[in-house]
C-alpha cells in the first residue's frame, strides 16, 4: 500500500494539508477546511494504509468509496497532460530497418518499398479508461489504449508498457519544447482520436472481459440446466397423469384431465417465467469511462514505405521508437488496427484488418470496409462489425 499512501500524501500537500508519515504504513494528515469538509475528517486524522494500521487509524483501502472521494476532490486536475520524453542516454538507429519492418508489417495482397527514413519527433496519445461490467456478478478493469498520432497508428501493449516504464524511470516533468512541438505536428481533432481509440476501446474490453464472460455462461448454463431438469420432472408427471385420465372413462377421469392440462400449461408459464428471470439475472451491463490522458513527445525514426497495389501507389509511414527499441504497428483504416497483418484494397489502397475486406455474406463480393463502411456497395447489405479482428 505504500504507493497509495504516497499518493494520498502528495494529494494533501497539493491542497495544503500538513502530512507526516509514520509506522506502520500510516500517515498523519492535518487536513485544510475544504479537505476536511470534503472527506469527512477532523481537524488531525491519522490514516493507515497497511494489513497492520496504527493506533486509531482511518483505514484507507482500494475498495469501498474512497478513490471516487479522492477523484472528487481531485476534480479534473490531472486528467490531461503534456510531457516530453528525454532519452537517459544517447541511441543509435536499427541498423537493418527493412528487417524490422519486414517483422512488423505484412502485406498479403501488396508489396512496399522503403522510400526514406529521417529522424523526428511524434505526438503519443496515451488513455486511461475504467470499465465496469455488471451481471450476477461484477468487474471492474483500468486498462491504457494509446494511438501515434504522426502515424496513425495504434501502440501495441508491449510497446505502451516499455513508454510508460521510460516515463517512470525519469523522476523530472519534461514540458514539450516549442521546437519539438514544430517537429511533432499538429494535435489531432477529437473526432478522429474517436474514429482510432473507439474499435481499440471495443477489442480491448472484450478481451479483457472474455474470462469473465466465460464463467458467467457456465453459471447460467447449470442454473438453466438445474430450471429445466425440475420443471421437466414436473411436466412429465403431469404429462402421465394427464394420459392415465384420457384413458379413463367418466366425469371424474374428465375433471382429473382438464385438472392436469391446466397443471401442464401452469408449469410451462412458471418454466418460461424462471427463464426470464435467469436472463434478466444475467444480463451484461458494461460501462466504460475516460479516466485520464497523456501527451507523450517522443523521438522516433520516421520510415515511409511506399505501397503498391496493382496500378496504385500509396506513402505511409511507420515509426521506431529508439527509447522502447520498438516498431510501430502498420497503420490501419479500418478496425483496431492490433495485428501486424493489412490487407489493401484497389480503389483506394486503404489498409485494414484482413475483416475489413472479407466477403459479403449475402452476394459474396469482396468489398473495403474503410471505402464503405455502411454497408455493401452490390447489394447494399449493412456491414456488421466483427467482435474481434
Amino acid at each position: 500500500m505504500g504507493a497509495l499512501r504516497d499518493f494520498v500524501a502528495d494529494l494533501m500537500e497539493r491542497d495544503g494539508s500538513v502530512t507526516d508519515p509514520v509506522e506502520p504504513d500510516g500517515l498523519d494528515v492535518m487536513p485544510t477546511d475544504p479537505v476536511r469538509k470534503a472527506l469527512g475528517w477532523p481537524e488531525f486524522a491519522r490514516l493507515g494504509f497497511g494489513a497492520e494500521l496504527p493506533k486509531d487509524a482511518i483505514p484507507i483501502r482500494l475498495e469501498g468509496d474512497w478513490l471516487d472521494r479522492f477523484g472528487g476532490l481531485l476534480g479534473e486536475r490531472g486528467r490531461i497532460a503534456e510531457r516530453q520524453l528525454v532519452l537517459g542516454e544517447e541511441s543509435h538507429p536499427p541498423g537493418d530497418p527493412q528487417r524490422l519492418i519486414d517483422r512488423a508489417l505484412q502485406l498479403p495482397n501488396a508489396v512496399w518499398r522503403l522510400a526514406g527514413s529521417k529522424p523526428t519527433w511524434t505526438r503519443c496519445l496515451l488513455l486511461a479508461f475504467r470499465y465496469t461490467a455488471i451481471s450476477d456478478e461484477k468487474r471492474e478493469g483500468l486498462f491504457w489504449l494509446g494511438i501515434n498520432c504522426g502515424t496513425g497508428a495504434a501502440l501495441d501493449q508491449e510497446l505502451l508498457e516499455r513508454m510508460r516504464h521510460c516515463l517512470a524511470g525519469d523522476p523530472i516533468w519534461h514540458q514539450p519544447e516549442p521546437d519539438i512541438r514544430r517537429l511533432a505536428g499538429p494535435a489531432l481533432d477529437g473526432a478522429v482520436v474517436a474514429k482510432h481509440i473507439h474499435p481499440l476501446l471495443e477489442q480491448h474490453v472484450r478481451d479483457d472481459l472474455e474470462p469473465f464472460l466465460r464463467a458467467m455462461r457456465r453459471r447460467l448454463e447449470r442454473d438453466c440446466g438445474r430450471v429445466h431438469e425440475y420443471h421437466d420432472d414436473l411436466r412429465r408427471s403431469a404429462l402421465g397423469k394427464l394420459a392415465t385420465a384420457r384413458l379413463a372413462k367418466g366425469d371424474k377421469a374428465a375433471a382429473d384431465a382438464t385438472r392436469e392440462t391446466l397443471r401442464v400449461a401452469a408449469i410451462e408459464r412458471e418454466y418460461a417465467a424462471k427463464l426470464d428471470d435467469l436472463r434478466h439475472n444475467y444480463a451484461l451491463r458494461v460501462t466504460v469511462d475516460w479516466v485520464q490522458g497523456l501527451t507523450v513527445f517522443a523521438p522516433v525514426i520516421r520510415h515511409e514505405l511506399l505501397i503498391k497495389r496493382r496500378k496504385g501507389e500509396r506513402l505511409v509511414a511507420m515509426d521506431w521508437h529508439p527509447a522502447a527499441r520498438s516498431m510501430d504497428l502498420p497503420p490501419c483504416d479500418w478496425g483496431s488496427g492490433l495485428g501486424h497483418e493489412r490487407m489493401v484494397c484497389d480503389d483506394h489502397l486503404h489498409l485494414t484488418g484482413k475483416a475489413g475486406q472479407v466477403p459479403c455474406s449475402k452476394c459474396s463480393k469482396v468489398w473495403c470496409r474503410a471505402c464503405h463502411p455502411d454497408s455493401c456497395p452490390r447489394c447494399h447489405k449493412t456491414a456488421v462489425r466483427p467482435l474481434a479482428e
